[in-house]
């Protein structure tokens, strides 16, 4: 990994607003340039997959950069719902499995922007934000003028409170991230690394806090 990426914009979202304040040229809900889901696909997303989208659009506005949206969990919602109607011995909605799929609401952003570059999603076991920077390396290093990458994570059902770590309220947070001019992020080891959510991200970006702990140690520097 190199020693700087360039952060050149991102943008917000969380569900706990307006207790949690996200600096207003960032925060996806002050912002009126975002392009609005087609209904159809719209509503076959939750607030989360809407928020992310949202952001997605506002960062690659003109769909001209690899996409990677990382989520631990991505929509546990629709994963209970078939395994319910399994048990039941009810039919699973075609629909639902396929929204059910780790890299959903990247196809459904894709269908809505015509985005035809590459697109990844991943799950890293908690450490997704040190894995979302390192594929955006590989794309920056193989040429890639800039890459945009998503952090979000929904709600756990109830079901699974107690079994996995609980992420927090709803949130999402986007970089657009380059080697060019902007705000470097700059990484150190750390002997005790730590498991970051979106809304930890969030934190950081808006300066509530002076760095973020993932696998490494991330801060903030002016370019």
């Amino acid at each position: 990994m190199p020693a700087a990426f360039h952060l050149e914009d991102w943008q917000a979202w969380s569900a706990a607003q307006p207790s949690v304040a996200i600096r207003r040229q960032h925060d996806l809900s002050s912002n009126v340039s975002a392009s609005p889901l087609p209904p159809m696909l719209r509503r076959r997303l939750d607030e989360v997959g809407r928020a992310t989208c949202g952001i997605l659009s506002l960062l690659d506005s003109e769909s001209a950069c690899p996409l990677i949206h990382a989520s631990r969990h991505g929509d546990a919602s629709h994963t209970l719902q078939m395994l319910e109607s399994i048990t039941q011995g009810e039919p699973i909605s075609p629909t639902r499995f396929s929204m059910s799929v780790h890299n959903a609401v990247l196809g459904v952003h894709s269908i809505a922007n015509r985005h035809h570059l590459p697109l990844q999603a991943l799950g890293a076991c908690g450490n997704e934000f040190d894995a979302l920077l390192c594929e955006a390396n590989g794309y920056l290093v193989e040429g890639y003028p800039a890459v945009v990458i998503v952090f979000s994570e929904g709600p756990l059902p109830a079901p699974y409170q107690g079994y996995a770590e609980d992420p927090g309220l709803p949130s999402a947070v986007g970089m657009r991230l380059s080697f060019g001019p902007g705000t470097k992020l700059v990484s150190q080891p750390i002997s005790s690394p730590s498991r970051p959510t979106p809304a930890d991200v969030i934190a950081w970006l808006n300066a509530d806090t002076p760095f973020l702990d993932g696998l490494l140690r991330w801060r903030l520097e002016a370019g």
